[in-house]
């Protein structure tokens, strides 16, 4: 008989996918959630094959209990933040939440895990070019989120001679259940709501990878069972420039397109400033001063062609955000008066 799999984190964006996916492809899952979590992204899942369990990562006993009956683990709980005043609140559920749940599943006779890390343990580049997974990482002092989920990453791979540990590596991901939202997320509404005046949304040089997070799901899936232990595998979508991304934005829904380049000092001084009014109680920033010092004019482009040879694949990143935008219009996340502005082309994109 089929046993159960964990995933913590599934109250999260990609933790909440990963256990549709799970689910619809026939598994019995366990739903690792923090006490305090929403469990919004699990709404309408049958519950003879969904166990909601709660318990802290950084608890190994909580972990222990919750891998009871599972012979499975996704280890997808982290704190999907830039920046915080107490950079702790990032780093600590990453690296002490990684060695203690890792530790547990040791101790439960777990075989085998997939850990979600992220291609940001990769770096960046200068010039417009595809890293792979044997690119060195290359920032120093970086951004709260990076260096947790570099350090974490290092942790999870030390395991590799007590478990069959397999890294996925997501890039920037687009699509439905983003509830918090996460930064990728903030940023499109910001770009959908824009209305400062004479001012049309500015960009910067450099670019990402998008990806839709139900392709990263199912590459997850396929990674269970056929990634090789002690490998990391990107899973990734298409390379865009920041430009493109929301002249995409723009075309998919009316929106004015992005406006003129914002230089690499500017955007320093405003997210400095940023940084500054949250410190003295304001919200958090957008972007971090080290996010703008390390990511303005750089590429965060990767190739996913060794995950592809496993059978990965993803749909094109113009799919993605219309999936993104669609969420984010269904579930009320933004005022009436900017819903009515935008003209969503692709109605119903699979």
């Amino acid at each position: 008989m089929s046993k159960k799999v964990l995933v913590t984190g599934a109250s999260g964006f990609l933790g909440g996918r990963l256990v549709r996916a799970l689910i619809d492809g026939g598994a019995t899952v366990k739903a690792m959630v923090r006490a305090s979590s929403s469990l919004r992204g699990l709404q309408g899942l049958p519950a003879d094959r969904l166990e909601v369990v709660e318990g802290d990562v950084r608890v190994e006993h909580a972990v222990f209990r919750a891998l009871a009956g599972c012979d499975r683990m996704y280890h997808v709980a982290a704190v999907n933040r830039l920046w915080s005043r107490d950079p702790a609140e990032i780093l600590a559920p990453a690296i002490e939440g990684t060695e203690v749940t890792l530790e547990a599943a040791c101790k439960r006779g777990i075989r085998r895990v997939v850990y979600t890390s992220s291609v940001a343990t990769l770096g960046v580049t200068a010039a417009p070019e595809a890293m792979d997974e044997g690119h060195a990482f290359n920032l120093q002092d970086a951004v709260t989120y990076v260096e947790a989920k570099r350090r974490a990453e290092e942790v999870a791979l030390s395991f590799s001679d007590r478990l069959e540990i397999i890294a996925a590596q997501p890039s920037v991901m687009l699509g439905p259940g983003d509830t918090k939202p996460t930064p990728g997320g903030q940023a499109l509404l910001q770009f959908l709501t824009w209305s400062a005046p004479l001012m049309d949304f500015p960009v910067i040089d450099g670019g990402l990878n998008y990806v839709d997070v139900d392709d990263v799901a199912q590459g997850h899936v396929l990674l269970m069972e056929k990634g090789a232990p002690g490998e990391r595998y990107i899973l990734g979508g298409d390379n865009l420039t920041y430009e493109q991304f929301f002249s995409m934005a723009s075309e998919l829904t009316g929106v004015n397109g992005p406006g003129g380049v914002v230089s690499k000092g500017a955007l320093q001084l405003v997210a400095s400033l940023q940084e500054l009014r949250a410190r003295l109680g304001g919200p958090e920033p957008m972007i971090s001063s080290k996010a703008a010092r390390d990511f303005a004019g750089a590429y965060a482009w990767v190739s996913s062609a060794k995950a592809e040879a496993l059978g990965y694949t993803h749909r094109p990143a113009r799919r993605a955000l219309a999936r993104g935008i669609q969420w984010f219009l269904e579930q009320g996340y933004l005022r009436d008066t900017d819903a009515r502005r935008l003209r969503l082309h692709l109605r119903a994109p699979s």
